[in-house]
């Protein structure tokens, strides 16, 4: 049975301003490398033992977050959109759903 990794990138931005805003949040940033946070993590998510990943974002971003993971060679098996941030349990919930919908 492989790992199934759940990648959360519903970040509003906030916190790391004036770097990133509400239409860019960190997740969409190159801040340690050339690569930006989602694609080290969609890189991350490859590989023997691991199932495609299940990505929890905000929908505003799902244009960019499908960009992003594409760049990363990472296809999710689920993208599961959020229309308001509820923080990390609903998403957590939601992922679990989105592998399992017995979970």
């Amino acid at each position: 049975m492989d790992i199934v990794p759940v990648i959360l990138s519903g970040g509003s931005g906030t916190r790391l301003w004036p770097l990133s805003r509400a239409e860019k949040p960190k997740q969409f940033l190159s801040l340690t490398a050339a690569e930006t946070m989602l694609q080290l993590t969609g890189a991350r998510t490859q590989g023997d033992g691991f199932a495609a990943p299940v990505v929890v974002a905000n929908a505003a971003h799902a244009d960019e977050v499908e960009a992003q993971l594409a760049a990363a060679g990472a296809t999710p098996q689920a993208l599961v959109l959020e229309p308001v941030g509820r923080n990390t349990a609903p998403a957590i919930a939601l992922a679990a759903l989105a592998t399992d919908p017995h979970a």
